[in-house]
């Protein structure tokens, strides 16, 4: 065998930082926990405290603790919600380089909600269906108001979502309904405009209640293509 396969050495914070997580992945560790202290991380893996400190940024970066000044690290509580979050910053910056990229998220919202509005129809108790009522009254309530009337409308399609029972569909409801928010015009909030999105919610809420989830996708795939067109570039707007 002629291959070179050089043994790369690790850097030390490399090292320590392999280390300290498996302390967290086998549990000896708990969410909740503090982290050793510096000192005692210095001490206990004899190495200095700028390893320890590039190590335990990482940790943060990947959501497995949380760093406060003046304070110990406390162990997170590992979500799906909080590890798509990791992801928030590079997705934003790919979606505001590319109009193609932001055409392909219009596109997956639309693909993912028509599954989750049929499981929503199949799923949905009379409570589900008082919750999403509850929530377009309040965004009723909120017209003129483009701020407080984006943010029910967020989360009546994550409720839509939750009523599957499945957290890893929320967190990803909630992570495209985020980076969308980026790319809202204020077309939303002009003069009878706010009348369509709360007539198609109400339709919506309308064929969930009713257990009729073909007809729930129907009415879900008309209202997001009607609103697609309300995610622009900035260049564009």
């Amino acid at each position: 065998m002629n291959r070179s396969e050089p043994i790369v050495r690790r850097k030390l914070s490399d090292e320590v930082f392999v280390r300290l997580k498996r302390l967290i992945t086998s549990g000896e560790l708990q969410p909740g926990d503090d982290m050793p202290s510096e000192r005692e991380l210095m001490e206990r893996f004899e190495v200095g405290r700028p390893a320890i400190r590039e190590a335990m940024q990482a940790l943060s970066n990947m959501g497995l603790v949380a760093i406060s000044h003046g304070e110990r690290a406390k162990v997170l509580q590992l979500t799906a919600k909080s590890i798509i979050k990791q992801v928030d910053g590079a997705a934003k910056i790919i979606l505001s380089s590319s109009k193609d990229t932001l055409e392909h998220l219009k596109s997956v919202r639309i693909f993912f909600e028509r599954g989750m509005v049929k499981e929503a129809a199949e799923k949905a108790t009379p409570e589900d269906v008082q919750r999403l009522k509850a929530i377009v009254a309040e965004q009723r309530a909120a017209r003129g108001d483009a701020e407080a009337f984006i943010s029910a409308d967020m989360r009546f399609h994550t409720q839509i979502a939750a009523i599957s029972g499945n957290p890893i569909y929320v967190a990803v409801s909630e992570a495209m309904l985020g980076w969308l928010k980026e790319y809202h015009t204020e077309m939303l909030i002009w003069t009878g405009k706010e009348k369509f999105t709360l007539t198609e919610h109400e339709e919506i809420i309308g064929c969930i209640e009713k257990k009729d989830a073909e007809r729930a996708e129907k009415a879900m795939i008309k209202h997001l293509e009607r609103s697609r067109a309300l995610y622009v570039m900035s260049s564009e707007k």
